[in-house]
């Protein structure tokens, strides 16, 4: 059971995004600008489609703070969808006297046809209100809440994108410190592949397609000795795998090396062990990524995620009407060409609340204080040992 936990509500096109997060200490300064200045940073990206025009999100925190600090109670948490305003007779929550046409062709590559299938609806809307990748901006509200809790321990979270299309970024190539990663159009701090992937976008937009890509999410100073070996669903490399599938059009999880260790042998792979007595142990390299056998190294948390084109395109692939079951061309879903920039933000609340909920339950804490005194005394220990 997570000590962390989050709950989300809401539609695409509803009034709002609402958010809980339960389990945060008590004593953690807050604001809605820190939480707001991550929303911004979502809405970010070369290649972004006509809906970030619209919004610009904001967090009301509406319960579980008081004078600028958590209380240990549950955060609540706002998002308004100024979009909504357009969409009051479809979304209306009370039967309409004439009710909205309904969407009966599911899109390929979507959640349309399963969530249809699953939950037996006969409109299409139902499904794709709430799978659309609008409910991550609930999602980043509270990461935003974890990042600021794990600050507090000396923690730094930050993202980049490493790949769109067939363009990457060479391979420990940037040329920008990882502070400016936000001023490039992509979030991509090799200056040269950040102009490609531009060229790329534009180019997909040109013929009416669309683009995925690979991010990098990078943990600096996250303690050492969280998670576990003892049991599967306690092991940190599961925790930081499943938050990050957990992002919609994500399809391939990596941590440190990935897939690449695959192709090499143990001796190239594996991060030797050595011990200062300033420093304790570790490691010179790596290449594991942060993670060894379950557990936190104090080395940087490095995980990459793989996500997919975005599954609507304005040249409709092929699909099938569900009432007649004649073949047409897939339904039209306003979208963006490219959000692999935009996804890595996401993909850094994600890490950030799986992080805080693994610390937690390991380091515990009502309060901040408590919390981080735990960090250091466990931190203090293993380095004289």
């Amino acid at each position: 059971m997570s000590t962390l936990r989050l709950l989300t509500a809401g539609e695409s096109h509803g009034p709002q995004l609402t958010a809980i997060l339960e389990g945060c200490p008590s004593k953690l300064a807050l604001t809605a600008a820190e939480i707001d200045r991550d929303l911004a940073r979502r809405q970010l990206g070369f290649g972004r489609g006509a809906r970030m025009t619209i919004e610009n999100d904001h967090a009301e925190i509406v319960a579980g703070v008081r004078q600028g600090r958590t209380t240990g109670a549950p955060i609540g948490l706002v998002i308004g969808n100024r979009d909504a305003v357009n969409w009051s007779e479809v979304m209306s929550v009370d039967v309409a006297e004439e009710a909205p046409a309904p969407v009966t062709v599911p899109r390929p590559g979507h959640a349309d046809l399963g969530g249809a299938l699953t939950y037996e609806h006969d409109d299409l809307r139902d499904v794709i209100e709430r799978a659309s990748a609008r409910e991550t901006a609930a999602r980043v509200a509270c990461g935003a809440v974890a990042r600021r809790l794990l600050a507090e321990i000396g923690c730094r979270i930050w993202s980049h994108v490493v790949r769109i299309g067939d363009v990457e970024a060479a391979p420990g190539g940037a040329d920008r410190p990882a502070e400016v990663v936000d001023d490039d159009p992509v979030r991509c701090l090799d200056a040269a592949a950040s102009a490609r992937m531009q060229a790329t976008i534009g180019a997909a937009r040109d013929r009416g397609d669309t683009l995925g890509g690979v991010f990098e999410v990078v943990v600096e100073g996250f303690p050492a000795g969280v998670g576990s070996y003892v049991a599967a669903d306690r092991r940190l490399g599961a925790k930081l795998a499943g938050a990050m599938l957990s992002i919609p059009a994500v399809k391939g999880f990596e941590l440190g090396a990935g897939f690449a260790a695959a192709a090499l042998s143990g001796s190239l792979v594996h991060d030797e062990i050595f011990f200062e007595e300033a420093r304790g142990y570790y490691r010179a390299t790596n290449r594991a990524g942060g993670v060894e056998g379950g557990i936190s190294t104090g080395e940087p948390i490095v995980v990459r995620a793989a996500m997919k084109p975005i599954a609507t395109l304005l040249h409709p692939l092929r699909s099938v009407e569900m009432r007649t079951h004649a073949s047409v061309e897939a339904h039209v879903e306003r979208s963006d060409v490219c959000a692999v920039p935009a996804a890595a933000v996401v993909g850094e609340a994600v890490i950030a609340l799986a992080l805080a909920d693994a610390a937690l339950d390991r380091f515990g804490g009502a309060s901040v204080g408590e919390f981080c005194d735990a960090v250091q005394v466990f931190t203090d220990h293993v380095r004289r040992r």
